[in-house]
């Protein structure tokens, strides 16, 4: 059980009023290019005009504004090439109209092509990854990570049409993606070549196996669990889910402050059979905490293990309460930052019977709040003010995200 907080609904207003023009929110020219490109949910107008769409869903903002913000983020040719995916191109905006639309008929007719271009999109990616675990080849990140892979795709179908065959396929791939290669060696079957960058590299020569919600399996756990918890039936997914717990298990560390998990995992750990205390990562979405719990959490839901899941949940309550823990925490983003942890926290609360959870939310928004007030604040959804005021918003209105905004982060 989760309450209002005032306090936060109003730093999450002021900051809306402040990104309620494109053509205004940055303090010098709107940037066009790269992570700001207009279609990119991290960086650009389509990020943004997530927080302005949360705000009118609610009855906290108007449709005029978050038009604006869509219509700036449909500004410039769409790609669906190799770099599209959840966080940029078709899907990303696909996804920013379906999170306005809602119920109604609203863009259905852009999100008619779009849907098109996406399956289209996804389908080519199926089948270049089957024939990849046919080959018993290791995949990269970008296969199956929710910012770049799959894994964000089906975020995608998932909320777009569940029922739709590519949904099935998509959910059948990952559960497949879980299964043993033909290969001999003791690693788990998503262990990637790459550095964590998703680049071969000197100090890891032979790869990592990636724990985090944005580039790791905890993507592939968190979307199979909510798929499970919304009914789907999908052959194999309990076992996958419970082949991911038993490897994430295997790797859960316990110390004072509390168990975490690591990041990722290296060779040398593997051959040792240890991960060093040193290497606990901050509380952060990406790879620390603030992911790795919700996607347990979601995990021991889906399967009825209320062992995982109060696991889970002891596990952020945990963090919550450790101050250096919190100190890591110097940024406000989603991402990397304090609104990240905010986030994740709320929507672990809303499913806990545990009520010490939700008592930490007031001071952890206090804290991104003064934050705030101490940073130049970047316009952006990822790391910067717009998803800092959607976290903000969420804590204000004590109300699950009407949009449902918060599934491009697995959270829900």
């Amino acid at each position: 059980m989760t309450s209002s907080d005032p306090g936060a609904l109003a730093a999450a207003d002021a900051v809306a009023e402040a990104l309620a023009d494109p053509n205004t929110a940055w303090a010098a020219q709107r940037p066009a290019g790269g992570r700001a490109w207009p279609q990119s949910l991290a960086g650009g107008a389509a990020g943004v005009a997530l927080l302005h769409i949360e705000r009118a869903h609610s009855g906290h903002g108007d449709w005029g504004t978050a038009h604006a913000w869509l219509s700036a983020a449909a500004s410039d040719d769409l790609t669906a090439a190799a770099n599209a995916g959840l966080y940029l191109g078709a899907p990303a905006l696909a996804f920013t109209l379906h999170t306005a639309a809602g119920p109604s008929r609203r863009y259905n007719r852009a999100l008619g092509s779009l849907d098109q271009a996406v399956v289209a999109m996804t389908r080519t990616r199926l089948a270049a990854a089957h024939l990849r675990i046919e080959q018993s080849r290791r995949p990269a990140m970008k296969e199956f990570d929710l910012i770049r892979g799959l894994s964000g795709l089906g975020v995608y179908h998932l909320r777009r049409h569940p029922d739709h065959p590519i949904a099935g396929e998509l959910l059948s791939y990952l559960v497949r993606l879980t299964e043993p290669l033909a290969v001999r060696d003791d690693l788990p079957p998503w262990w990637t070549d790459s550095a964590p960058n998703g680049e071969p590299s000197p100090e890891l020569p032979q790869g990592h196996g990636n724990v985090g919600l944005a580039h790791g399996i905890g993507a592939v756990l968190a979307l199979l669990s909510l798929a499970r918890l919304r009914g789907l039936p999908i052959p194999g997914a309990d076992e996958a889910i419970a082949r991911i717990c038993t490897w994430t298990d295997r790797w859960r560390q316990h110390g004072d402050a509390g168990p975490w998990w690591p990041g990722f995992i290296t060779h040398r750990q593997v051959r040792e059979g240890q991960v060093a205390a040193t290497l606990r990562p901050r509380p952060s979405w990406c790879y620390g905490v603030s992911g790795t719990a919700r996607a347990q959490q979601l995990a021991g839901m889906a399967l009825g293990d209320t062992a995982r899941q109060h696991a889970a949940e002891n596990a952020l309550l945990a963090a919550l309460r450790d101050q250096a823990q919190l100190d890591q925490l110097t940024e406000i983003g989603l991402c990397h930052g304090t609104a990240g942890l905010l986030q994740s926290a709320w929507r672990m609360a809303a499913d806990s019977h545990n009520p010490q959870i939700a008592a930490e939310l007031p001071g952890l928004s206090a804290r991104l709040i003064a934050q705030m007030d101490r940073t130049v604040l970047d316009p952006e959804l990822l790391d910067g003010a717009a998803g800092a005021a959607l976290a903000l918003h969420t804590a204000g209105t004590g109300a699950a995200p009407a949009s449902g905004w918060d599934a491009f982060l697995l959270l829900a």
